[in-house]
C-alpha cells in the first residue's frame, strides 16, 4: 500500500495503560500490511531525553520544573527536525509512543497551563493526524506498573496520576481519540487497529 503523505499517529495516556504494548503492535500490524513505518518514543535517546529519563529515575532533585519543561521542549525539537518531520516528508507511517499531550498532561499535572503547552510546541512541531489516548482504571494502571517494573518512576504517584490522567481527559479535537485500555490486550489492539484503518483508508477485514 503507498500513501500520497505521511501520516503522524501518537499514543498518549498514563503509565500503565498498555501503551507502549500497543504501539509496538500497532507497528507491526502496519508493517505487515506493506506500511512503511517509523517507530519512535519520547523522551528520545538524544542528550535532553537522556537528561528526562534521569530524572524520571532518579527523581528531579534540583531540577526546577522550567527547567525540565524546557528539556522536553528540547528533545521534542531534536526529534521533529532528525525524525519526524523527514519521515513524514517521505511519505511514512511515524508511530509515536508519547508525543505534546503528554508533556501537557504531566507538566500540566505540576501547574503549568497544558494548552499553552500545547500551544507553543504546535508552533514548530507537527499535529498528529491521530492522537490515541489510552484511558482506563487508575487502580489497573497502578497494578500494571507495580508488577511490571521495579518500583515507580518520580513521575509515577496516585493523586499525581489522577490529576495528569484528569488533563488527558480534558483534550478535544476532531484528530482525539479515546481508547480503553482496560480489556484484554488483544482488545485494545482491535480498537486501536479500527483508528487507525479509518486514517489510513485500510478496508481489509480484521
Amino acid at each position: 500500500m503507498e500513501l500520497d503523505r505521511g501520516y503522524l499517529v501518537a499514543l498518549e495516556g498514563i503509565d500503565g495503560t498498555g501503551k507502549t504494548t500497543q504501539w509496538t503492535l500497532l507497528a507491526d500490524y502496519l508493517e505487515e500490511r506493506g506500511l512503511p513505518v517509523v517507530r519512535l518514543r519520547e523522551p528520545t535517546q538524544g542528550v535532553w531525553g537522556q537528561k528526562i529519563r534521569k530524572i524520571l529515575s532518579e527523581g528531579r532533585g534540583e531540577t526546577s520544573a522550567e527547567e525540565e519543561l524546557q528539556w522536553f521542549l528540547n528533545d521534542r525539537k531534536e526529534d521533529v527536525e532528525q525524525n519526524i518531520q523527514p519521515a513524514l516528508n517521505a511519505n511514512k507511517v511515524v508511530v509515536i509512543d508519547r508525543y505534546y499531550y503528554s508533556t501537557a498532561a504531566y507538566q500540566g499535572a505540576l501547574g503549568f497551563d497544558p494548552e499553552q503547552i500545547c500551544a507553543v510546541n504546535e508552533a514548530f512541531a507537527p499535529r498528529p493526524d491521530r492522537v490515541l489516548i489510552f484511558h482506563g482504571s487508575l487502580e489497573k494502571s497502578l497494578e500494571r506498573i507495580e508488577t511490571g517494573r521495579d518500583g515507580f518512576s518520580s513521575f509515577e504517584k496516585k493523586d499525581y496520576l489522577k490529576n495528569v490522567q484528569d488533563i488527558f481527559s480534558s483534550f478535544k479535537g476532531v484528530h482525539i481519540r479515546r481508547i480503553d485500555s482496560d480489556g484484554t490486550v488483544a482488545n485494545v489492539h482491535r480498537q486501536v487497529v479500527a483508528e487507525v484503518d479509518d486514517l489510513l483508508g485500510i478496508e481489509e477485514a480484521r
